[in-house]
């Protein structure tokens, strides 16, 4: 017997098809739930760093100077994440899998709702800044432990021969928490005046994390430990010392799984963090015109994320990922044709075919990267890889290609980034086994 097959409580009764159906749309819900919330909390900062930090937090500088530092603060979250993956991912491989998952879930909630009541430069001076940069640690601390043991839950639970696909479900997560977090801030902008959004609307989503936190604790409250972790623990086989055997004997799985994140990391900063800026503040075009192209992106990413992910189930993570890298490439400089243009259909081609593109790559990568190490490290290893990999790419991409933009005056650089990050991507992906086809070691 598989360790997939292990029936959830211990017990030998026979699961029916429509018990097995039902587990099964908990155990996606609730894979998804936690980086939908985490990632609508990093979508409501990353648009309000472009559109109203740089204000109500940095408003002695002038304003390509405050944007910058407002996304120097958006930077802190993933400088803080290999922390989270270090800390969860010890508990998760030694106290397990639903443990880490309920604990960051808390924090993410806490930590925005908290954003959403924080004074501003203007009524706390100095020390408003610096409770946002620390509440932005605690998240992305949070974020850091979540992504591993969400994947984990999908597919140490799901069926072996669709481990791409359910491990899948997670990667929905930071779309779908993308379309709502820029739907509702698109909704309270047509709501209110410029002065009452930046005045307290921009507060109202960060208040709603709360309800999101709640909904998603009564999923995972349903969902039993994984199969896997409850093998593990029932022969003794736990590591008690993940993280140090991960660096020791796990090095080429670390670089190799860190490395395939990075470009997909800086495509989805292009696409979805610097489009609001150069739209609203280059083109000089209204605000909803690129929330609008966010949204509609992000609804073609959450739907092609399982369709890749399942893709690479059939014809193997590395084929499929590699793909999605040279398109990437590619895009790169077709993005910027297309926004120069100024027709708002030329921006939701730019924006909706750069997400997909990006889906690509993220509908298998949350299998490539946990299948890179064994069950009683993978929680520990898959948290490292991807939180490092975080910083190179993500956390510092809407720096670089907004410092990169300003210095240059041009959007040549910041293409020429994008490229260099998909070329680190396609040789750690060129560097891998391949595993879709191959048991969990």
């Amino acid at each position: 017997m598989s360790l997939s097959d292990l029936p959830p409580h211990g017990n030998s009764a026979p699961i029916t098809d429509a018990q097995d159906s039902s587990r099964s749309g908990r155990l996606a819900a609730a894979s998804s739930i936690g980086t939908a919330l985490e990632w609508y909390d990093f979508t409501l900062y990353n648009i309000m760093a472009a559109l109203v930090f740089n204000h109500v937090f940095f408003p002695s500088f002038d304003p390509i100077v405050g944007t910058i530092l407002a996304f120097s603060t958006y930077a802190v979250g993933y400088i803080s994440r290999p922390l989270g993956g270090m800390l969860f991912g010890h508990l998760g491989d030694v106290r397990g899998r639903r443990f880490v998952l309920v604990t960051t879930l808390v924090i993410m909630g806490g930590t925005s709702a908290l954003m959403g009541v924080l004074p501003g430069y203007a009524q706390w001076g100095i020390l408003s800044p610096i409770l946002l940069v620390a509440l932005r640690f605690l998240q992305g601390i949070a974020l850091g432990g979540e992504w591993a043991g969400a994947v984990l839950l999908a597919m140490e639970h799901g069926k072996q021969n669709r481990r791409g696909l359910n491990a899948s479900f997670a990667q929905m997560g930071p779309s779908c928490g993308t379309l709502f977090g820029t739907g509702i801030i698109a909704l309270i902008s047509l709501t209110l005046s410029p002065v009452q959004f930046q005045e307290w609307g921009w507060r109202i989503p960060f208040l709603l994390s709360l309800a999101l936190m709640f909904f998603g604790l009564w999923l995972r409250n349903g969902v039993d430990e994984t199969p896997v972790f409850r093998a593990l623990a029932a022969k003794k086989q736990t590591s008690q010392m993940p993280l140090k055997e991960v660096v020791t004997a796990h090095r080429k799985s670390l670089l190799i799984a860190g490395g395939a994140r990075v470009g997909s990391d800086v495509l989805y900063a292009l696409v979805v963090v610097f489009t609001l800026t150069y739209v609203t503040t280059v083109l000089m075009l209204p605000r909803p015109l690129a929330l609008g192209a966010t949204m509609l992106g992000a609804i073609g990413n959450a739907l092609a994320v399982p369709f890749c992910g399942l893709l690479s189930d059939r014809y193997g993570r590395r084929p499929v990922y590699l793909t999605g890298a040279l398109l990437g490439i590619l895009w790169a400089f077709v993005f910027f044709v297309l926004l120069d243009s100024a027709q708002p259909w030329a921006i939701c081609l730019a924006v909706v075919v750069g997400l997909l593109i990006h889906a690509v790559m993220f509908g298998p990568q949350a299998a490539f990267v946990t299948e890179q190490f064994p069950g009683h490290v993978r929680y520990a290893g898959s948290s490292l890889a991807y939180t490092l990999a975080g910083i190179v790419g993500g956390g510092f991409a809407p720096l670089i290609i907004a410092t990169l933009y300003s210095e240059t005056g041009g959007t040549l650089g910041v293409s020429l980034y994008v490229v260099l990050a998909l070329i680190v991507t396609l040789v750690a992906v060129g560097c891998a086994r391949e595993t879709a086809k191959k048991p969990l070691r």
